[in-house]
């Protein structure tokens, strides 16, 4: 566990942060994916002498590739990477390997569940793109695909971006969006980290 009595020794100020952040979790419920309640294992790992790996690498890639290994078999997969990485930085990759500056893409609306990255306009998504939201019935708060069908053909977005970061139901990839996308020639990214965190949070 966190070493408080040293933090707070060593810079009061920190520790008052420390405190009042420890507090706020203590008394609110999470929604969003990417936010996780570690188990005491995990927060002795993460402060613990694995952080000091920079003069040398050889006993902690040891660690990363038991994490690969283990990444592998949870998913059945042939690769994985663990190494810390952000969802918003792959989509922005995404997004240049096949758009221009000024191409239309269509993205969930941040304020229906979607992601700052999927074109809000206070993210660099949102500033070097024309942007199309789509949204949530009001009456049931689901994904409104037949909208989106209607948006997509209206619009033309050479890009549709799916998935989400506070929807906790299950997106219909398959056979509510993929049809429109095939038929169109339209480009489909899936940001699918914090939905898979999502989903796999409410099934536990």
């Amino acid at each position: 566990m966190i070493d408080f009595k040293t933090i707070k020794a060593t810079d009061p100020a920190i520790y008052d942060i420390y405190k009042e952040e420890l507090d706020r979790q203590q008394v609110n419920i999470e929604l969003i994916a990417s936010e996780n309640f570690v188990s005491p294992a995990v927060m002795a790992a993460m402060g613990s002498h694995l952080t000091n790996k920079y003069g040398g690498c050889y006993a902690v890639d040891k660690a990363e590739e038991l994490a690969r290994t283990r990444a592998c078999q949870l998913f059945n997969a042939d690769h994985a990477n663990v190494q810390p990485h952000s969802g918003a930085s792959a989509n922005l990759a995404a997004f240049v390997a096949f758009l221009q500056p000024g191409d239309t893409i269509l993205g969930m609306n941040l304020a229906h569940g979607g992601h700052l990255s999927h074109g809000s306009p206070v993210n660099i998504s949102g500033k070097y793109f024309n942007v199309v939201p789509y949204c949530v019935r009001e009456e049931d708060c689901r994904i409104d695909y037949d909208n989106v069908r209607k948006t997509a053909l209206e619009c033309k977005p050479k890009l549709i971006i799916a998935g989400a970061s506070a929807y906790p139901r299950i997106i219909d990839f398959t056979w509510r969006i993929l049809p429109v996308l095939l038929r169109q020639g339209y480009i489909l990214v899936l940001s699918l980290m914090l939905t898979l965190l999502l989903q796999l949070r409410t099934r536990l």
